[in-house]
């Protein structure tokens, strides 16, 4: 375990951010795979299906993965402040409401996922593969959230090495079961989506595992899920919020791919293999941001506040410059990029990629200040002016999927992503430049 309330900030940071950035790298290989190996081997209409389930993916599974990340704050707050069984009480309060979140979501999912598809005007050619990949993956939802949930709280005791090794194991189940799924059984796209879920099992069963056998910190026993109505409304009120933003970002996300169903299977499949890239591209400063949420709570649990404005300055220079350079990057390099998922007979689709990555990639940096700036704020109890700016990356979204995509195609649509960037900082800024001023006030009581 790494206590984050110790030692030179960045030095934690970085050591905390590594395994936490090779383990996120991974978890996009889960969705990087299911796009190469279904590009490559069933066709570049079978890419444009899987893509055009994206958004309403993330829309509902986004909801479980932001509340687990809230519910670990929680956890890492207790953690900071040396409250063990505090930890082991937020553990059961958590397990109990994500059965119930992934029970919801999970019949949501399945019942009206054809319905929102042909709402969303998805492509007739692709339509029926794309019912079948999107109804499977809300079936498994549930291994999913058991993933992400412990996963969050192993790392919020300060561990991010662990998830990583189980993580990397399931990747590689993963890639060998859409294999054999596809090119031996023959089960086409539900091949890939069946893969993708047993694999998330497998990784939550690991976690599982090594939870109650090697990390008794999280080893919960029936009385710790006799919790208060109180204990409760805690996590409710940190993990629902940051769920709900994740949903509301998602519904931008919906918006969007509702407008650019109707520039063509192409279009579709093009941005489906550059935003498969500009997800790996972006992992570095996500897994700054996820880890500064981890600093901050645990910091914040031990009143440490100086430490928490030095941690956040000395990470917004490292992930800036990170983001900056990878974004060039992506630019020069994009075309044998996108050549890797659809091949070299598309040169259609990889021209419209690049366009893409122009506009994306050119403001990764952008991106590194709103994660680092926005998990710290969550990192540090607050739930209201995320979820505001999660709305604003609604607005910007909507705008860009209505609006810009009329009038410019597919450029437009590129310029979605960047814009809602730009629209939730502006929200940010003016609530993080309070509570930095905030904590130097605390420093000095």
């Amino acid at each position: 375990m790494r206590d984050l309330t110790k030692g030179k900030p960045i030095v934690q940071i970085l050591f905390f951010t590594i395994p936490l950035l090779i383990g996120n790298i991974f978890q996009q290989v889960y969705t990087v795979s299911d796009t190469v190996i279904v590009g490559r081997t069933i066709g570049v209409k079978a890419l444009a299906a899987v893509g055009a389930t994206g958004s309403l993916s993330f829309l509902l599974i986004g909801i479980a993965q932001g509340a687990t990340s809230g519910f670990a704050i929680i956890a890492a707050k207790h953690y900071g402040a040396g409250d063990y069984r505090g930890i082991k009480r937020s553990f059961a309060t958590s397990i109990m409401i994500s059965v119930i979140l992934s029970v919801v979501l999970s019949i949501i999912g399945v019942t009206f996922c054809g319905q929102i598809l042909k709402i969303m005007q998805t492509p007739s050619d692709i339509i029926d593969n794309s019912y079948t990949f999107l109804v499977i993956q809300f079936a498994g939802i549930i291994a999913i959230v058991a993933y992400n949930l412990f996963a969050n709280m192993i790392r919020a005791m300060g561990n991010s090495k662990t998830p990583l090794f189980f993580l990397i194991i399931a990747c590689f189940i993963n890639i060998g079961l859409e294999l054999l799924f596809i090119l031996v059984f023959h089960w086409g796209i539900a091949g890939a989506s069946f893969a993708t879920v047993l694999a998330q099992f497998i990784s939550a069963l690991l976690c599982l595992g090594f939870i109650y056998h090697q990390f008794p910190l999280l080893q919960i026993h029936r009385e710790d899920f006799k919790v208060s109505a109180s204990e409760i409304k805690e996590h409710l009120r940190l993990g629902l919020p940051m769920g709900f933003q994740s949903s509301i970002i998602a519904i931008g996300s919906v918006i969007l791919q509702f407008m650019l169903n109707s520039l063509g299977s192409n279009a579709v499949a093009a941005y489906t293999a550059a935003s498969r890239i500009d997800g790996l591209a972006t992992m570095p400063a996500m897994s700054f941001g996820i880890t500064m949420a981890t600093f901050a709570a645990q910091n914040w649990g031990a009143h440490e506040f100086s430490r928490i404005r030095l941690g956040v300055k000395q990470t917004l220079i490292v992930s800036i410059t990170f983001s900056a350079v990878t974004g060039a990057l992506i630019i020069i390099f994009g075309q044998p990029l996108v050549n890797l998922f659809i091949g070299t007979g598309q040169p259609l689709v990889t021209a419209t990629a690049q366009t893409y990555f122009r506009f994306n990639s050119s403001c990764y940096w952008l991106l590194s200040i709103l994660f680092i700036v926005r998990y710290t704020l969550q990192g540090l109890g607050q739930s209201l002016v995320p979820t505001l700016a999660g709305i604003m990356e609604l607005l910007m979204r909507s705008f860009a999927g209505l609006v810009l995509i009329g009038l410019l195609g597919f450029t437009g649509a590129s310029m979605a992503n960047p814009l809602a960037w730009i629209g939730s900082l502006l929200v940010l800024i003016s609530s993080y430049i309070r509570t930095m001023r905030h904590l130097r006030t605390l420093e000095t009581d």
